[in-house]
């Protein structure tokens, strides 16, 4: 019951840190745009955030490893709770300051999420849960604190002010850190870390990736998913609303089907998660949830046949990340998965700011259409890969119960 109770607590916790994280994400933007009036800044001051966090996911894999997934969690915590405090009552010291402060926020935020990702593995074996399980209803929650924290936050900036909002942020983090603290106590696990060798260390966990053909299939499917969903959402879906419809309504309508779609998608694998095949459950969520969406609005003017098809897009792409993370914590020695949940994190969240770059500069270079339909076969061509090469699938496949085979 113990060890069940701090499975509970630190899923609770993971989602509150998630909830933090959508409305920081709204309002240090919004403070730098009210502070200086620029949207520039405003711009600048997301990717500042963005960039360290996927820099720390990956470097922090050795100093977990050293000072442990719950202690590294508890201090990268109450740390980050610092760093946000103190954004929310620096904002005078001037832009340069505020800069720095939010790339110390995000670093510390990397290495907090991938501590408690470490700890998901030790803490449902000592509760006697199939991590498949956990996976998917993280991923559940993690949709539910996407659609929750954004408008949440956008709310309490309505009623408060930015600053007020990031204090309230800076509180979540001491919450998370304290509910850890208190009652998460995974079985110690002797780990074989190379202490003194940090570099060689994370060379393992590159090694490991580079060499498996089961995480690196996933891995590059993933990070291509990634940077066309980020296209879509940043730039082609806007550019195609404002160009075919010429009404912001059927911009909320379009994504909130995609969100519509992955939230009924995340719960609907959350039940059926161990009743079937992950690998191929994996691959037809690649295949539905990638190019699908990018291609309708190539080829299509309509609005409800758009709505129809990136809301089926988000019922697949709900199924990528469990499958995945259930990989991670049972195909990575244990050993190596700070090391390497930290790369894989890093590289999956690296396609994030990257699609949105790439959506701008093609669709200036060659318009919307063209634009779409080349984003659309190369997601098509990356994203069937998965489905033609079945091979690695057998390895996660067997991990499965008898009857998911």
């Amino acid at each position: 019951m113990t060890a069940r109770r701090g499975l509970v607590i630190l899923f609770v916790a993971d989602v509150l840190s998630a909830v933090g994280s959508r409305i920081s994400m709204v309002a240090i933007p919004w403070l730098v745009l009210v502070t200086t009036g620029s949207a520039a800044r405003m711009g600048l001051v997301a990717a500042v955030e963005m960039v360290p966090y996927i820099v720390a996911s990956i470097m922090a894999g050795p100093l977990i490893d050293s000072l442990g997934p719950r202690r590294t969690s508890v201090l990268a915590n109450l740390t980050s709770a610092v760093a946000v405090a103190a954004i929310a009552a620096t904002t005078s010291l001037g832009f340069g300051a505020l800069l720095a402060l939010v790339a110390l926020a995000g670093a510390l935020r990397g290495a907090a999420d991938r501590s408690k990702d470490l700890l998901v593995r030790p803490m449902a074996e000592a509760a006697e849960v199939e991590l498949i399980r956990i996976t998917s209803l993280h991923e559940a929650f993690a949709r539910g604190a996407t659609l929750l924290g954004a408008p949440l936050a956008g709310l309490l900036i309505y009623w408060t002010d930015a600053a007020s909002v990031l204090w309230i942020d800076a509180v979540t983090f001491v919450i998370c850190g304290l509910l850890v603290s208190a009652f998460v106590h995974p079985p110690q696990v002797p780990i074989d870390a190379i202490r003194g060798k940090y570099f060689r260390s994370l060379a393992e966990g590159f090694s490991f990736v580079r060499r498996d053909e089961l995480l690196a299939t996933m891995l590059i499917t993933t990070f291509t998913i990634n940077i066309f969903a980020s296209a879509s959402t940043a730039v082609f879906i806007p550019v195609w609303v404002a160009d075919e419809l010429g009404s912001p309504a059927g911009l909320g309508l379009t994504l909130g089907a995609f969100s519509a779609g992955a939230l009924l998608g995340s719960i609907a694998f959350a039940v059926l998660a161990t009743k079937v095949p992950r690998y191929l459950t994996f691959a037809i969520g690649a295949f539905v949830g990638g190019s699908p969406r990018l291609l309708v609005l190539g080829l299509s003017d309509h609005l409800a046949l758009v709505m129809v098809v990136t809301f089926l897009s988000g019922i697949g792409i709900a199924a990528i990340n469990p499958v995945f993370g259930a990989a991670l914590y049972e195909h990575v020695p244990k050993h190596l998965q700070a090391r390497v949940i930290g790369l894989v994190a890093a590289t999956s969240f690296a396609g994030l700011p990257l699609g949105a770059l790439l959506a701008g500069e093609l669709v200036s270079v060659f318009g919307l259409t063209p634009a779409l339909i080349a984003s659309g076969i190369a997601c098509l061509l990356v994203s069937s890969y998965p489905l033609i090469r079945r091979g690695p699938g057998k390895v996660l496949d067997t991990r499965a119960p008898v009857e998911a085979r």
